[in-house]
């Protein structure tokens, strides 16, 4: 199978008035789909801490991993975000020790906090991204939709797929999230 890989874009707040929920979005490296996966508090200050290089002043627990996987002589190889089952992002760690590859099931945050510790590469599956990544087809389309009203009534698909346009320009990554999620059950259901 052929992965996609893909880059950190952004790491924000998911609803800025509330608290714990935070959306890392994943982006192509040759390609124009966003990927957003809510996260939690902890795993997202993981993830910034190292992407700004910020030293806590005793190890937290993604740092803990990196030290004893070094400490053992194991390599971190990749991270693949390799599944979406009912809401949920599966992921999997591969590394080498001895001279053996291996891979661990994660949290794809664990995962991707792992990574930039590391700096490896992040992957995701064909069928990841084609379920839920979001396209962005230009720069002009990430502003949002026209402000004109559509001069005929707009199917539930076409009303639904303006309003993911909406949210992805407001970057509310959580609402395109679950927007995404209701437009592939209603494709689904119209097919």
């Amino acid at each position: 199978m052929e992965l996609i890989q893909v880059d950190i874009l952004a790491l924000t707040q998911s609803r800025p008035n509330e608290s714990g929920a935070f959306a890392l979005v994943l982006g192509e490296v040759d390609g124009n789909r966003r990927l957003p996966i809510i996260i939690g508090l902890f795993e997202a200050q993981a993830i910034a801490l190292e992407l700004e290089k910020l030293r806590p002043p005793r190890p937290m627990t993604h740092d803990l991993l990196r030290d004893l996987m070094v400490e053992t002589g194991s390599e971190m190889l990749d991270v693949i975000i390799h599944e979406l089952r009912e809401g949920t992002f599966y992921a999997s760690i591969r590394f080498s020790c001895n001279g053996k590859e291996a891979c661990l099931d994660a949290r794809p945050s664990d995962a991707v906090a792992l990574a930039v510790r590391f700096g490896v590469a992040i992957f995701v599956s064909p069928s990841v991204l084609n379920d839920a990544g979001i396209p962005m087809e230009d720069e002009t389309a990430a502003e949002g939709p026209p402000s004109e009203t559509p001069s005929r009534q707009l199917s539930p698909i076409e009303d639904m797929e303006r309003l993911l346009t909406a949210a992805i320009a407001q970057e509310d990554y959580e609402e395109a999230a679950r927007l995404r999620d209701a437009l592939a059950e209603l494709k689904r259901e119209s097919s």
